[in-house]
């Protein structure tokens, strides 16, 4: 069949219009026409969106980098799912509080990887550390001393007694010297007469060295020669030790009737300092060197018997094997209250305390004899505690962390 000009020139137009037409629609229904399309169109209530869903959360998420890029969907971790009912303007992003993910908390940091596909459960995590937005960006530096200050939080405060909760020094100094003249106890490096008596300027200096009664007399006759006594003859270890077993004890009696005569009183600031501690709900302990039943004489007359039975943890000389500077103590307590020591917090009036030993930070509220020491370990030095209040002890302890 021959066909004429008309008729070729027919067909060729319908094949050239069927394959622009085809070459359209291949475009129309291309997937990069069809996202920059929704793209456009959605534009402005995409926009919309994402700004008051991140802001309404506390800011553009870090995975952003601090601006909206516009995905579609959206790729920040922040973000839910559902509609928010409360627009907040996107000018005022800059102002909300950031949010970080603290990637080296156990909780987080440890299953970060593994876990990409809950992202949205991760915003709600506790671990998640809050800052203000500055300016200036937050280092990683920032964010650990943050973390730190929340985990050094102050849930145990522990009372020395001796010089803390009453200033005892020249009480004890009374009782020895009492316990000394009633057994007619001679030493002759002492005096003229060999007669014993321990002077302030000495006893200061002792009691700041040594802690506990028997300790101080084992060292000072070590010292200055075993004494003789109207006790008995001392021929071997067995007597000595029997001879300061007998002293101390008829001391600590003597020591007793000091305090039951309604003379002493308790420091300034002491009781006031323990009750907010136990009205914030944190733990509240004494450890003291001396004997128990002298200490819980102190206790039950200076504290009271409400405040002295409603401590958390009482712990004193004869409750451990190594006395004050030994930090055995303090290590003890922290047990007993189960609390770890860094969230302890002791009130000591000299460097013997051993506080520090323990890996607990100490204040110290110094005394007439102690005021001269070095107390550079202490976070904080007061001449007593009447101005002291509970949360400034909070804040001490966490700002430790940011000296450290």
């Amino acid at each position: 069949m021959v066909l004429s000009n008309t008729s070729i020139f027919s067909l060729f137009f319908s094949i050239k219009t069927t394959i622009i037409a085809l070459f359209f629609l291949l475009i129309f229904l291309s997937p990069s026409y069809c996202l920059y399309h929704h793209k456009h169109k959605s534009q402005d209530s995409t926009k919309g969106l994402l700004g008051e869903k991140k802001t309404r959360l506390g800011s553009i998420p870090p995975s952003c980098y601090n601006k909206c890029n516009q995905c579609h969907p959206c790729m920040a971790v922040q973000v839910p799912t559902t509609l928010s009912h409360h627009p907040v303007e996107p000018s005022r992003v800059k102002d909300m509080p950031m949010e970080y993910f603290d990637s080296s908390s156990p909780s987080i940091g440890a299953d970060r990887h593994n876990n990409i596909s809950s992202r949205n459960s991760l915003f709600f995590s506790p671990s998640i550390i809050t800052f203000q937005r500055t300016p200036s960006s937050f280092t990683r530096k920032s964010l650990s001393i943050s973390a730190s200050s929340s985990s050094r939080a102050l849930e145990a405060l522990i009372f020395d007694c001796d010089g803390v909760i009453l200033e005892s020094e020249h009480l004890h100094r009374q009782a020895y010297n009492d316990a000394f003249s009633h057994f007619n106890v001679r030493c002759l490096s002492s005096s003229d007469d060999g007669s014993l008596n321990w002077s302030l300027e000495f006893y200061d200096v002792l009691q700041n060295q040594i802690g506990g009664g028997k300790p101080k007399m084992r060292w000072y006759f070590k010292e200055h020669g075993w004494p003789t006594s109207t006790i008995f003859p001392l021929e071997d270890d067995r007597d000595r030790a029997k001879l300061i077993d007998t002293l101390q004890d008829w001391k600590t009696e003597r020591y007793k009737q000091i305090i039951k005569s309604g003379t002493v009183k308790p420091r300034p600031g002491v009781l006031r300092l323990m009750d907010e501690a136990k009205a914030s709900g944190k733990m509240l302990a004494v450890c003291s060197a001396a004997t128990k039943s002298s200490v819980i004489l102190c206790l039950e007359n200076l504290i009271g018997l409400d405040r002295f039975h409603g401590l958390d943890c009482f712990l004193a000389g004869d409750d451990v094997k190594e006395k004050k500077p030994d930090p055995s103590i303090y290590i003890t307590a922290a047990k007993k209250l189960g609390v770890s020591e860094s969230i302890c917090l002791v009130v000591e009036d000299s460097v013997i305390g051993a506080a520090t030993g323990a890996g607990m930070s100490c204040v110290i509220t110094y005394t007439s004899s102690t005021a001269d020491q070095d107390f550079k370990e202490a976070i904080a030095i007061y001449p007593d505690l009447s101005d002291v209040r509970f949360n400034d002890l909070e804040s001490l302890l966490q700002d430790v962390v940011v000296m450290k």
